[in-house]
């Protein structure tokens, strides 16, 4: 007998790990070469935003979307407990890491959101990484994989 909630929070955590390795490889670049070239992404692309380069950015993605994802995901395998993160789930009778894993899905599309408002145009990349904002949300909600992350 297939066992159906362990797939789908093994979906959840593939999902996690994907953003985090997407993330930390990403803001790598961006914190080696704060131009944007590595990547390929013109300076100009920043002419009218706060950012007078890729650096902070670059920060924020390796941070957000790939350190955390890579806590959040070590979490979800382990349930391990830790003090500080409980302190920010809000869903108290869920384990922190099934609360962290859907406010990844939150910061994943206002980041999207963001950064189209910033440079006022939507390309091919925004939408995967929106649609993956989405995806996590939605494997993050999926009543078998809550009812795994209830506290006992």
């Amino acid at each position: 007998m297939v066992n159906i909630k362990g797939k789908r929070s093994h979906a959840l955590i593939i999902l996690q790990a994907f953003l985090a390795i997407g993330a930390l490889a990403g803001g790598t670049m961006l914190i080696t070469d704060p131009s944007g070239e590595l990547i390929g992404m013109p300076s100009s692309l920043l002419q009218d935003s706060f950012f007078p380069d890729y650096l902070i950015p670059g920060i924020l993605l390796f941070c957000v979307f790939g350190i955390l994802p890579v806590i959040t995901a070590s979490g979800l395998i382990l349930r391990w407990e830790w003090d500080a993160a409980q302190r920010f789930n809000i869903f108290k009778e869920k384990h922190w890491s099934w609360t962290f894993s859907l406010y990844s899905g939150f910061e994943l599309i206002i980041w999207i959101m963001v950064q189209v408002y910033i440079l006022d145009s939507v390309s091919f990349i925004h939408l995967v990484y929106a649609m993956l904002g989405l995806i996590i949300q939605s494997a993050t909600m999926l009543p078998s994989v809550q009812a795994k992350y209830t506290m006992q």
